[in-house]
């Protein structure tokens, strides 16, 4: 199975899927880690015109800890809106992946970039489909089944699948490490141990599971997108 991961910025999908991932690479599916923005306001000490570069780095060192390939779409921070262009680009990212399955930022995160991405996964997953939109690169088969992460320390989130990691939680850790730019930052901008935070969360999703760690998601309910089988891992 391809899997096709969306997160906003480099470290999102470590924060909140990164065990289910390593899990994915693990059972032998490839799986792809895209960012849409570069990171690029993330810091206030590294010079502006560096973050982009040193996130852009700390994303590929995480990606390689998973075993994932990452991609990146170069939208600005804070400047990413649901419009054509924008569209077009999601469209391609998902023709040239062809995913089997999506996980991405759930509707009603903190993030407004968070936001953004969750309504272009959804439009343009469907209009990848279609012969008669016409980009640079040829349609995929099938409008993929989508899958939210949970928002940050699951605030108005309920899951309704959990996948266990507690075998991939270390990984999950190292490949946070790998932002070191993030974890200093999250620190003094939002007075938040980001490790303390992640290893919080999965431990209560997972006490809520019966296990040591997990992850927690819900599935967009959408006609032609909801199968009867399990598709986490």
């Amino acid at each position: 199975m391809r899997v096709l991961a969306v997160g906003a910025h480099p470290d999102d999908l470590e924060v909140l899927c990164g065990g289910t991932l390593a899990r994915f690479v693990a059972e032998g599916h490839h799986v792809v880690m895209a960012h849409a923005c570069w990171g690029d306001k993330g810091h206030a000490e590294i010079p502006k015109d560096q973050v982009a570069d040193v996130r852009d780095r700390e994303a590929k060192a995480a990606a390689e800890v998973i075993g994932a390939e990452p991609m990146v779409l170069g939208f600005p921070d804070c400047e990413l809106f649901v419009n054509e262009q924008s569209i077009i680009r999601f469209v391609d990212m998902i023709r040239v992946v062809k995913p089997d399955l999506i996980i991405t930022h759930h509707p009603n995160d903190y993030h407004s970039d968070h936001n953004a991405v969750t309504k272009l996964v959804m439009d343009a997953s469907f209009s990848a489909t279609l012969p008669y939109y016409v980009t640079e690169k040829p349609p995929h088969a099938i409008a993929p089944p989508i899958y939210f992460m949970e928002t940050l320390a699951g605030l108005n989130f309920t899951p309704e699948e959990y996948v266990d990691i507690s075998t991939t939680f270390e990984i999950k850790m190292e490949a946070m490490s790998q932002h070191a730019s993030q974890i200093s930052w999250i620190r003094e901008h939002h007075a938040t141990d980001i490790l303390d935070m992640i290893e919080t969360t999965a431990r209560f999703r997972g006490w809520q599971s019966g296990v040591r760690y997990a992850e927690g998601f819900q599935i967009m309910r959408e006609w032609g997108r909801v199968f009867p089988k399990r598709l986490l891992p």
